[in-house]
């Protein structure tokens, strides 16, 4: 009886003993399962701080570049302002120098203006030489011609009245007919020389204005 009730107490304890250990390995084996998922999440851990790591590099490279191309904008800013003042001081010198053009040019179409004035004016001081020596010409001509004659004409009477002796009154009075009309044409000529050198003159003072 006493064998039977051990025998009975022990097989309850080995199978108590059976289902500890069962579930033990149930434990066990749920352990090891959340081992492993734990050990994946690990890995997983790792591996995205391993590309965390990396994109923190990257991104500081990134953050290097934007400033390495910053402090090159900010270069390129300060030589493209350099240019564009340098462009406005160009801009202002040729604005200068196109007024001080425009003064030349102005200044070289007033001298244009009065070289053709002068111009204008020598050709008729020219033209009125020409003319002035053709009146001086013609005033030569018109005194060798027109003053001679009478002159001589008086001239020769007056000897003949200074040597000859007059037979009549007839003869002296047909004498100084003739003295009268040599003066009388002297005296006519004189007038038309006079108003010709006038005409000259005046046509030499409007040439001088």
């Amino acid at each position: 009886m006493e064998k039977r009730l051990k025998k009975e107490a022990l097989l309850i304890l080995n199978k108590e003993l059976a289902f500890q250990n069962l579930k033990k390995e149930k434990q066990a084996k749920e352990l090891i399962i959340a081992y492993n998922e734990l050990a994946f999440q690990n890995l997983e851990k790792e591996k995205r701080a391993a590309e965390l790591i990396i994109a923190n590099k990257e991104l500081a490279f990134q953050n290097l570049e934007k400033e390495k191309r910053a402090a090159e904008l900010i270069i390129a800013n300060k030589e493209l302002a350099f240019q564009n003042l340098e462009k406005e001081k160009r801009a202002a010198e040729l604005i200068i120098a196109n007024r001080a053009l425009l003064l030349q040019n102005q200044e070289r179409e007033k001298q244009s203006a009065e070289l053709i004035i002068a111009n204008q004016e020598l050709k008729k001081a020219e033209e009125y030489q020409i003319e002035y020596i053709n009146g001086l010409e013609q005033i030569m001509f018109m005194t060798s011609h027109k003053v001679r004659q009478p002159i001589a004409n008086i001239l020769g009477l007056s000897y003949l009245l200074h040597h000859q002796s007059v037979n009549s009154p007839d003869e002296l009075r047909e004498s100084l007919d003739y003295i009268k009309q040599s003066a009388l044409k002297l005296d006519a000529f004189t007038k038309e020389l006079t108003q010709f050198i006038f005409t000259l003159g005046e046509k030499g003072k409007i040439v001088s204005k």
